[in-house]
Order: structure tokens, then sequence, then C-alpha cells
């Protein structure tokens, strides 16, 4: 009988993939035994020729979900003597590292039992499978198995380790499983208003907490939920009274919450779906999903306004695990889902962290006794042409590796100072963490330290490169540093823009030059200055600035990012003088004006910036959109959603100016000010004036590919974000033949730093040098 030994790489430990293996094989007939490795899974299997063939097809075409064959190397063995087949006990050994499986929403066979009427987990809010629970959140060691995950204080009772010995049973060797009778609880704790109370425990059943849970927020109470990765506060998000509670607790004025919903058919009750969007929200990774609403006529549920201020779009999500599920299911209509965490501060993992940060915001705690030993915010997506493309990458995602086939040592790298993550490099692939958030605070800078070591740690890898921003104030720098000197490990500072386009070329594996358009708020550049809006020729660890838009000052600094009145401000100052103060009195009192244009006139605390990102904040203010916003953004959001909604337009004038030999050309944004202000005095919409300037900036990309000669585009930074920026770039350059390339699997904003730098700094030679001037003066492209 012929016999073939397999090595099966990707998404296959953690995820029910040798159960599927031994029932496949068992169906077929065949002997042999599949056992975990490290990095894999192995398989030798013995039986008539076709029956293999079968059976080696059956692994890439029918995997249990979320198992993912990414490669199979197969070999002849000679034959064997085989008895039935068999699932052995793990292999230890020295070779590749094993994989790390995410967390997964709860499958629809655990969902069944938890929604039936009889069963020993009927309504059991911490119901598992191999193919389905928490992973990566209770994982505190590897390799991955029960007494290395926050589960091993919960001994299994007879009837679940019955289960978990079965090779044939969905739960064998599934490290979550539990019942009632021998896993996690819940309960529920009211919030401490006296500091001497530390809180009321609910009486009565676990079943009641859930229906205490499910009625507070009924009577427009704020709750909140111990989940996945930490804490949930949900209101009803049918009330304007509830939300409005939540959005004055939570210092959150207008950032547009997600939504859960109990069932796909109440997300269509409210947003439009399309097949594809309806796959990503349904799932194993259950992410956030934006989508467009429907009006108010069309919809079967009333989502309050203060919801989503600003946008058509509304971020919806299922419930991924079983207590949300059964939450849900008792409150009966859609809840505001949203981190539980005051705004900029991390996520709350502990229950007696959460009592004491979000004693002022919940009225109610649904807390459990499983611990999480890392925290882990809901991933956010959209649909885009090529599938989901993540916007926050973390719940569902993280830590599943992304191959990166170069020969270098060991790397950690620290991200940015916004939005951000860390990632680690080892054996041909790079791991980038959850969604850190941003770094303004202690605690954000201690979670990215904590992070950063944790990933070392789990992995059992020590970084022998160091890799970080360029800006030397990030807290992110600061830590790379410290870890630098405690690892004895040489430090590479990559250029900020340099990082978010070799992200995307990490992502999509390209080799060779590329034309990278880095469009974002901004990032500390090679002279100093703000840079934001960036062509970059970029090939592997070495870039050229090919060109950028032109500079304008920020009167204030940092304080325009709230308030684009003062992108406006600097716009106007660098194309008028003092002429622009007539126009800056639409949003300035004359008290304001006179320290303003004092500041801009000295050139003190104006830094000049090439930001798109603070462009589009100008514009919105000279469209008459908004002078102030209150998150980073905001302005810009709006301003893509008046486009969107006015329809394509001729775009204004936003010409490309040569300039001297050696220098990058400039993106000369006068024209387009100029045109503004017409438009503005002519009584031209705002929606207009967004949908022209839009047009605009695709012009410009269109203009900025075909000088540089380069068949391929990146797009990257948060700018991108917006999708109708990067469509219609994307239609544009198509057309022109030109191969676009944006990101996918990992944000095309700040979250995708990290990866960009590992890729930078595996690139660079031995010394690990840094981005320096003398990167890009030597060749810059003549446009």
């Amino acid at each position: 009988m012929p016999r073939l030994a397999l090595r099966v790489y990707g998404i296959v430990q953690g995820v029910g993939f040798r159960p599927f293996v031994y029932r496949r094989a068992s169906a077929l007939g065949l002997g042999g035994w599949v056992r975990n490795r490290p990095g894999g899974v192995e398989i030798e299997v013995q039986g008539p020729e076709r029956s293999l063939h079968a059976f080696v097809a059956g692994l890439t075409r029918e995997p249990s979900a979320p198992a993912r064959v990414e490669r199979i190397e197969i070999e002849r063995r000679a034959e064997q003597d085989a008895g039935p087949f068999q699932i052995l006990g793990s292999e230890a050994g020295n070779g590749a590292r094993p994989s790390v499986p995410a967390d997964l929403a709860v499958c629809e066979e655990c969902a069944r039992e938890v929604d039936s009427e009889t069963g020993r987990r009927r309504r059991y809010p911490f119901t598992s499978c191999a193919r389905c629970g928490p992973r990566y959140t209770i994982l505190s060691g590897l390799p991955y198995d029960r007494a290395r995950t926050t589960m091993d204080r919960f001994p299994m009772c007879p009837a679940c380790a019955a289960e978990y010995a079965d090779p044939s049973d969905r739960r064998f060797h599934a490290e979550p499983i539990a019942c009632p009778a021998c896993g996690p609880r819940v309960q529920l704790v009211a919030a401490a208003r006296d500091p001497m109370d530390p809180g009321i425990r609910s009486s009565g059943s676990p079943d009641g907490a859930l229906r205490e849970a499910a009625a507070a927020v009924l009577a427009g109470k704020v709750v909140a939920v111990k989940g996945l990765g930490g804490f949930h506060l949900l209101v009803d998000a049918t009330s304007p009274d509830a939300v409005a509670l939540l959005r004055r607790r939570k210092r959150r004025d207008a950032k547009p919450f997600a939504v859960m919903f109990g069932s796909l058919d109440a997300v269509r009750g409210a947003c439009r779906v399309s097949a594809a969007e309806a796959d990503a929200l349904r799932g194993p990774e259950a992410p956030i999903v934006l989508l467009r609403r429907l009006s108010p006529a069309a919809a079967r549920v009333a989502i309050a306004d203060a919801v989503a201020p600003g946008t058509p779009r509304l971020g919806a999500l299922l419930p991924y695990t079983p207590l949300h599920r059964l939450v849900l299911e008792l409150v009966g209509r859609p809840v505001v889902c949203t981190s539980g965490n005051l705004s900029d501060e991390p996520i709350c993992t502990d229950a007696s962290d959460a009592l004491e940060r979000l004693g002022g915001i919940a009225d109610l705690f649904l807390v459990h006794d499983r611990p999480i030993v890392r925290p882990l915010d809901d991933s956010v997506a959209r649909v885009g042409h090529a599938g989901v493309e993540l916007l926050r990458r973390a719940r569902g995602f993280t830590p599943l590796p992304l191959p990166l086939r170069i020969d270098a040592p060991p790397i950690l790298a620290l991200g940015g100072h916004l939005k951000s993550t860390t990632a680690l490099f080892f054996d041909g692939q790079v791991v980038v963490s959850q969604h850190l958030g941003d770094a303004h605070t202690a605690e954000g800078a201690a979670l990215i330290e904590r992070t950063a070591l944790d990933l070392t740690r789990l992995f059992r890898v020590r970084p022998e490169r160091i890799a970080c921003d360029l800006h030397p104030d990030y807290a992110g720098s600061r830590i790379a540093e410290q870890l630098a000197a405690a690892f004895r490990a040489p430090l590479v500072r990559v250029q900020h823009h340099h990082a978010h386009v070799a992200a995307c070329v990490a992502e999509h594996g390209l080799d060779g030059p590329v034309l990278g358009l880095a469009w974002d708020g901004a990032g500390y550049g090679l002279d100093g200055a703000l840079w934001g809006g960036e062509a970059l020729v970029v090939d592997g660890a070495s870039f050229r600035r090919a060109a950028h838009l032109r500079s304008f000052p920020l009167p204030g600094g940092e304080r325009a990012m709230r308030e684009p009145r003062r992108s406006a401000l600097g716009l106007l100052w660098e194309l008028l003088g003092e002429g622009a103060r007539d126009h800056a009195r639409a949003w300035f009192r004359d008290a304001e004006l006179g320290p303003l244009f004092s500041m801009l006139a000295r050139g003190t605390g104006s830094p000049r910036t090439t930001s798109v990102g603070r462009l589009f904040d100008g514009v919105a203010a000279l469209a008459g959109l908004r002078g102030a916003a209150s998150f980073e953004g905001q302005a810009a959001m709006e301003l893509e959603c008046l486009a969107e909604a006015a329809g394509e337009r001729a775009g204004y004038p936003l010409p490309l100016r040569a300039s001297a030999a050696g220098m990058p050309a400039v993106i000369d944004f006068g024209p387009l000010l100029d045109a503004v202000l017409g438009d503005r005095r002519d009584g031209v919409s705002p929606g207009v004036i967004a949908a022209r300037f839009h047009a605009a900036l695709a012009d410009v990309a269109e203009a900025l590919a075909a000088a540089s000669g380069l068949g391929r585009v990146v797009l990257a930074g948060g700018c991108f974000q917006n999708a109708l920026l990067a469509a219609s770039i994307r239609e544009r350059l198509t057309a022109r033949g030109v191969e676009v390339f944006t990101p996918r699997l990992y944000p095309p904003g700040d979250g995708g730093l990290s990866l960009g730098q590992v890729l930078v700094a595996a690139r660079r030679g031995t010394d690990a040098e840094s981005d320096v001037e003398s990167d890009v003066e030597s060749d810059v492209v003549e446009m």
C-alpha cells in the first residue's frame, strides 16, 4: 500500500484540524496518524492510491472553519504496518515555533447548544469547542494546551473530560472546554457609587444575572460586560437618552459607536448588507463591519441618530460569544457596543480594574471569573473591491502571522504613536500585535511596552534588532531605545511614511521599486518637518522622496488635529499672508486672531507640514463644515460623505510643479484654494466642493503615477481609510494599466507601521542603519 508523509502549514493548531483529519482519514478507510509539530501538523497516511488522492485534495478544499491550509509538503514513504488512523500526542522539538490561534466567534453548533431547550450547556455563556471560543486572550504560554491557559483553574468534570479525550468529538483537545458544572460563571456587580462600597453582587443564578443586565439596558442604564478580550459598554442603541448618557459619561462627544445586533436579519433592518458583508459579519473573526445605513423610511429599526452622527455608515457586529448572544436575546433590540474605557485609555480587562476605572460610566457590571491574559479590542473592517479590508486589526486576526520570505535575524518593532501596534519577526514570519490605541497617556505607553515584551516571551524570541519611528519623542521610540539597550541590539529608526508604504509592500510580497503615495495626518520627516503628503519611490530598505504637498504652517501645532480651522488658517496664510484675516473671522474672534497672526508672522508655534490629512481638514473648514472636531479625522470623514452624495465632479486644479534639479516635485494647493474660495463666494454647496476636492486628489495621483514611470503604485497612510478616495485613485490608475496595491489584512493607517518597520529593518545591512537624509538625496525622480 502506498504511504504518504505530509507536513501541513497554516492555521492548523487549536482550530479542530486534527479531528478533521482523523474523521476524513477514517471515512476513507486509511491508516496512519496525525500530530501537532512545531510550526504545523504532521500526517502519515497509508491506503489505496485513489483514497490517498481524495484525502489530500480534501485537506485544502474542505478544512473545517476556521482552519486555513497555506502549504502542504508531501513525501512518499515505505509501506508500514498500519492499523486504524489515530491522533498522536504533540511532537516537541526545536524547529519552527508553533502557531498561535486567534480568538474565534461562537460556531453554529455551539450556538445551537446554547439555544436548545435541553442539554447540559443550555444557556451556558462559555460554551465553545475546537472550532470556536477564546484562544489568544487566555493563552499564557506555548505550546497551546489547557495547562498554559487561564482555563487551568477550572478542572474538567467527567463529562467534559470524556469529550476532550474523544477524537471523534468536536471538543477533542478543545482547551477552553467547559460546562456549568466545571467552568467559568457570570455574576452581576453594581457600580460602587460609595468609595467604601466594593459593589453589590446579585443574588440568584447566573441566568438571573443575565436577565438583570438585560433589564438594566432596557431601562436606559449603562452595563459593562466582560467579554473575550476586555469589557464592553452596552446601552440601548434605539434610545437617544441612553446614547447621550453614555457619550457624556465616556467623554466621547461625537465619534461613532458600533452597534451589536442579535442576528443578521436584524442588521438588515437598519443597514444595506451585501453578500460579502454578510459573510464578514458571520465569519469566525466576526469583526465590526462598516455598512451603509438604510434611510429612515426603509429601516425596520430606528437606531438613535447620536450613535453615528455625521455619517451614513454604521459599524455593525453580531454577538460573537454565547454571553453576548444571551444578553442580546434578552434585550431584544440592538445595543451600542463600545470598548470599556475612557476615551484615549486602554480597554479594561480585570473586574477590579473595571470597577475602579469604569465606575463613573457603568451602572452595572456583568463579570466572569475567567481571567484575560491580554486585552483585545474588536477588529474593524469594511468590504472593498478585493474583499475584507481591515481598518483596525485585533480580535479574530491577531496573532495570525504573515509570511515574510527574507533572511534576517529576529526583529522587534514598536510602531507609531497613534493607533499603535508592535510586531515581532522570527522564523520567516511576522506577528503584528493587536490594536493598542494611542500612546498619549502613561497607561497607553505602558501597554505598548508590555505587549512588545509579551510577544518576545510568548514566542520565546530574543530580538537582535529593534525598530521604531524616526520621531524622537514618540513613546514607542523611547521604549525602543530602552529595549535596544536591554537586548543589546542595534536600533533601526524608520521614517514614518517609508514604513507606511513598506507595510503594504510586505503584505503583498512585492519586490523591486514601487511608487508609494503615503498620505496621512502627520509623520516625522527626514528634515524634521511634519510630512504627510508624500510620493515616495520605495525599493526595499531605501526610498526617495519624489514629490510632496506644498508645505504650510499649522498655528498651534497639534491643536490643529482637533481644530480644522487652524489648518484652514495655515493654508490661507501660505496663500494670502495678512489677507487671510478676513476669511479667518469666520472661525476666530478678533481677540484670538492677533496672537495667531503674530505666531504665523514670526514662524513660532506653527510647524510646517505637507500633510494631506490637514489639507482635508482645511478644505472642510473652508467649505463651511466645521471649525472644530471632537476627534481626529472627523472633518475628513464628513467631507468624504458629502462628496459621495454629490457624485462625480470635475476636480479643482492641483498642479504638480517641477522643482530644482535633485529636489522633489511639489503638489501646489494654491490654485485649489483659490477655486474653493471662489465656489464659496458663489454659493456652491459644501457637497460639490467636497466632490471636486476628492477629484483633484485623484487627478494629482494620476499625474504622480505617470511622472514616475513605475507600473506599481501603493496607497498607504490614514487618508486611505477614505474609501471614496482610494476607489477613485484605483479606478484612474487601473485604466492606465497601473497596478494598485492597498492594505487589506493590516490597517492603512498607523496600525500598520510596525509591520513596515519590520520589513525595512529586515532589509537593512548588518549595521542596521536607520533612515537618514542621504538615503534620498542621491537619486531623486524628476517630475
